[in-house]
């Protein structure tokens, strides 16, 4: 399915159900936001008018073959060295859209949500999102977020904290 089709199809169910779910049956305080939509994390950032760097961006990677959710500042880029020193391996490269999509059958392409325990993918981290007090992530949708906790997302997800990124500047979404 297309991007624009799933997009535009509103017969599935949504995607954001079992993260909300999770958070409820742990009790965790979280908001949803409904927004334009947004097709990168800086515009997402934009969109919401909150820093890029509280923007939880996900990346989906491979280390030697194994697929890994990554999970950086809307303002940094995956840095391959860093991911295969924290990885310990040699074949790091990040994933193409076509080899994760069946994996987020629930989401649309490009706007899964940091909880890769509840699609059996470890999740790594970037140190610097975990130093934010608050972040804010895609639900699901490139219309729906998130905003909860660095805290209390690390009590759920539990993930690794590494050094995964080069910081770039960006400018602005306009």
């Amino acid at each position: 399915m297309s991007i624009l089709s799933r997009f535009l199809r509103r017969d599935t169910p949504e995607p954001h159900g079992a993260v909300e779910t999770l958070l409820r049956e742990r009790n965790i305080a979280f908001e949803v936001h409904h927004h334009p939509p947004a097709f990168s994390a800086q515009h997402l950032a934009a969109c919401e008018h909150v820093p890029g760097k509280m923007v939880a961006k996900v990346v989906i990677a491979f280390a030697d073959e194994r697929m890994l959710m990554l999970v950086l500042p809307a303002t940094a880029n995956v840095n391959l060295m860093k991911l295969a020193e924290a990885t310990e391996t040699e074949h790091v490269r990040v994933a193409r859209e076509n080899e994760f999509a069946a994996v987020f059958a629930d989401c649309e392409v490009g706007a899964m949500p940091p909880f890769g325990n509840l699609y059996d993918l470890p999740v790594l981290v970037d140190r610097s999102l975990a130093e934010d007090e608050q972040i804010l992530f895609q639900a699901g949708t490139h219309t729906d977020t998130i905003r909860m906790t660095y805290a209390d997302f690390a009590d759920v997800v539990h993930p690794r904290v590494a050094d995964l990124a080069s910081r770039t500047p960006c400018l602005p979404y306009r």
